[in-house]
């Protein structure tokens, strides 16, 4: 969009060539998406206080919580317009994968706000029924991975790499489409279940876009992408420009979502970022390393499914209570140490994810 034109001016004064270039691209989008969230955020938080889109707090939360009652709620839609407006200006939407991206933000987003708006407008605590918010996530994965099965431009659709080891791919055909559905559908509620506390997902998610966006520019460039043995996808990399959007959005969102949190993003939040993280995996065929970049939001999921499970066969809790991070917090963890150093766990990860590109 913008850039195209800012890149057209090269004919004239050599400088703007720089737009051409996908790492001047990538750390624009962050900046752009940064003040934009700076500039609306207010605004939109003001918005929902005045509309009364405010956290409800369930009775059986810790108690601790019920002070954050009140708390305006749906400030995913602070993100999402940020990374919007800054994709506009910087990506490049000549580019299908572009395209996919922002299908898979908007569309888990939009589920998201719906739910959002039934808990709050509609004074419904639950909000969308369980079984109603799946299906509409597997839908919606669903459309993207027949798509990106049917793309002419991967030479590896339907395959699986294995990080660690240079020719571990596996093929399983199109079966791939519900291994995909899965990976975007697991990692949309997985981030929707550990945004349980200030700032803790959101954090968490910029930790994992900036590995993530180091992966696919790696995987869009022909040079790197041989020299460290992973896929070359011709394309994949103007995805670092949208992750550079991601990063400065949470970045930014983190400002008013930190301890004690002034708006709290939503499930319009969560659901958006995480399907938009799985996504980038689905694409960049990094799913596996999306588990390890990615694994507090694994555990914090294992521990509700444990929890649950555990109460229904033996009546019996394994955790005071899920997810995880809840269960430091009964233990005596102060929120703002609960959130620091499941931070420090996350980088420890990301940075374990990012080793194997060399442990190949």
């Amino acid at each position: 969009m913008l850039h195209e034109l800012l890149y057209s001016l090269h004919e004239y004064f050599s400088p703007f060539n720089v737009f051409r270039y996908i790492t001047f691209r990538t750390s624009l989008a962050a900046l752009t998406a940064l003040i934009v969230t700076f500039i609306i955020a207010p605004y939109v938080i003001a918005w929902l206080k005045k509309i009364s889109m405010t956290q409800q707090i369930r009775d059986d939360g810790p108690p601790n919580h019920h002070s954050k009652a009140g708390t305006p709620t749906m400030g995913g839609i602070i993100i999402l317009t940020s990374i919007t407006i800054s994709m506009l200006m910087w990506g490049d939407f000549k580019n299908i994968y572009i395209w996919v991206i922002m299908f898979a933000l908007l569309g888990f987003g939009a589920i998201g706000f719906l739910d959002d708006y039934m808990k709050t407008v509609k004074k419904n605590s639950k909000g969308l029924r369980a079984l109603y918010k799946f299906k509409m996530q597997t839908i919606l994965a669903l459309a993207i991975g027949i798509f990106l099965y049917l793309n002419p431009k991967d030479p590896y659709t339907t395959v699986i790499s294995v990080p660690f080891f240079k020719k571990w791919l596996f093929d399983i055909g199109i079966f791939y489409i519900l291994f995909a559905v899965f990976v975007m559908v697991g990692a949309s509620n997985a981030v929707n279940l550990t945004d349980g506390i200030d700032g803790l997902a959101i954090g968490l998610v910029a930790i994992a876009t900036l590995a993530i966006g180091i992966l696919v520019y790696l995987s869009g460039h022909v040079v790197f992408a041989r020299h460290l043995h992973i896929l070359y996808l011709p394309g994949v990399g103007e995805l670092a420009v949208f992750c550079g959007a991601m990063l400065g959005a949470a970045l930014g969102f983190l400002w008013y979502n930190s301890y004690p949190a002034e708006v709290f993003m939503g499930d319009s939040g969560s659901l958006g970022l995480g399907g938009a993280l799985g996504t980038l995996a689905v694409i960049s065929k990094h799913e596996v390393v999306l588990a390890l970049v990615g694994a507090i939001f694994v555990i914090e999921t294992l521990s509700v499914i444990l929890q649950v499970a555990s109460f229904k066969l033996t009546g019996k809790r394994i955790f005071k209570m899920a997810p995880l991070h809840h269960h430091f917090e009964l233990k005596g963890w102060t929120e703002p140490k609960v959130i620091i150093r499941f931070w420090i766990a996350g980088v420890v990860l990301a940075l374990f994810g990012l080793t194997t590109l060399k442990l190949r």
